[in-house]
């Protein structure tokens, strides 16, 4: 059955690749790479007026607390969201992912949320309805809210294997005992780099190990109980678990692939569809947060803005110095801003359709997604890159840092494997553990 899933997903990938844009170079390091903050745009630059006023004042967005939301939470306290004529936008706490895929099905009028800062898969996983019990809900991806700032964390147990980029060293202490690895989602980003790395290393995530959802906030409190062994999440808490001693780094998921994205600003395609000019003042308003957070100068202030108890409720100390780029791992030390989370430098904003295609391709790897699925067809019914782009112009960011292709390019992993969005059937072929 597994060969048979195999053929027809190696087919559904070949009329992706036939339709995919031609790479340019806006690979990684191509022309349309930015390696500093662009500067703010003038007082008055691009804000709607007039006819092209937004037709609310308002949208709930939910968040969750993790350091790549605070595009979001900054576009609220330094009043961008009012800038743009939302002044009654709401930026709302979310006990967990799932509470936030529930406030999405309900939507605002139903008591819910418009959009979330929200894990890049989960809008293809609730438009298909694979996490809402078959009832689809259209979402659209308007921007990428990061790159990097993930952490894979090692309970202490195994403090004396210094577990890092490697987890071959797990194999054997793994199979000798009942273990847990701890995920935020399934079929997430950290599902995916948690199975990414145990496979890379022949640890079979189906069959080697359990793996159970934890909310991000609740990771550090479930570690020091001994729920689990391993687990991944976003910044605060890897640098929590170092900074209260109760687990240690193995990576920063940009050392597992550079740049990778993270989360995005996904919101309900209903909404966007019904209020276009707002959906766009708030989208203006975003990106210009984010070229806010992603000023060298900023990340003290954004930090301090973070920490507050309406926020993250968490020492300023687990946030800033992974913010500039200052990794304690607890076994071992590194110093990179290349390394750090990015909101708009090195095109962090931009959502590339490459990247929600390799995404969905591990989803289908996992079984989350039928390898029948058409994922082109799919790709360009959620990923609203048109959007950002409109956006961005009206903004006043320069041409030169707006992309010209839906793809980044072939992507490098640590271990040396390679996706090439024009032909993802040859990467999953290429992957030795997989469940189809």
């Amino acid at each position: 059955m597994a060969n048979i899933f195999r053929r027809k997903f190696i087919a559904t990938l070949g009329a992706t690749a036939a339709g995919a844009v031609l790479l340019n170079s806006c690979s990684s390091g191509g022309s349309d790479t930015q390696t500093s903050s662009s500067p703010e745009p003038s007082a008055e630059a691009g804000i709607p007026s007039g006819t092209d006023a937004p037709e609310v004042d308002t949208v709930k967005l939910g968040f969750i607390a993790l350091t790549d939301s605070a595009p979001l939470i900054v576009a609220k306290e330094k009043g961008y969201f009012a800038k743009y004529g939302l002044p009654n936008a709401e930026v709302i706490k979310q006990a967990s992912w799932a509470t936030t895929r529930d406030n999405l099905v309900l939507g605002s009028e139903g008591g819910g949320i418009d959009g979330a800062h929200i894990l890049s898969p989960m809008p293809y996983l609730i438009t298909t309805g694979k996490v809402t019990d078959g009832k689809p809900v259209p979402m659209y991806i308007l921007a990428r809210l990061n790159t990097n700032g993930q952490g894979i964390q090692v309970s202490n147990t195994y403090k004396d294997l210094k577990v890092g980029l490697d987890a071959a060293p797990l194999k054997e202490a793994f199979a000798a005992k009942e273990t847990n690895v701890a995920v935020t989602f399934p079929g997430d980003t950290h599902d995916l780099w948690m199975r990414y790395w145990l496979a890379a290393a022949g640890i079979d995530p189906n069959t080697d190990v359990s793996t159970i959802v934890v909310p991000p906030p609740q990771m550090v409190a479930n570690v020091k109980t001994g729920t689990m062994d391993a687990f991944c999440v976003g910044e605060p808490w890897p640098l929590q678990t170092v900074n209260q001693g109760v687990g240690y780094g193995a990576l920063t998921t940009g050392e597992l692939w550079k740049d990778h994205p993270e989360k995005a600003l996904g919101l309900r395609a209903d909404w966007v569809d019904k209020h276009p000019k707002a959906a766009k003042a708030m989208l203006m308003a975003v990106l210009d947060a984010q070229r806010w957070c992603d000023a060298d100068e900023n990340k003290e202030e954004m930090c301090t803005i973070l920490a507050k108890r309406e926020w993250f409720k968490v020492p300023f100390e687990d946030i800033i110095d992974r913010s500039k780029g200052t990794f304690n791992l607890g076994v071992r030390q590194l110093e990179s801003t290349d390394l750090m989370m990015k909101y708009w430098r090195d095109n962090a904003s931009y959502p590339y359709k490459s990247h929600d295609l390799w995404f969905l391709t591990e989803d289908v790897r996992w079984g989350y997604i039928d390898p029948t699925e058409d994922l082109k067809a799919l790709i360009d019914k959620v990923n609203r890159e048109d959007l950002w782009k409109e956006a961005a112009k009206a903004l006043g960011v320069a041409d030169a840092e707006i992309p010209t292709s839906t793809s980044r390019g072939v992507e490098k992993f640590f271990d040396g494997v390679e996706f090439d969005p024009e032909n993802p059937a040859k990467y999953l072929e290429g992957l030795k553990i997989k469940k189809v």
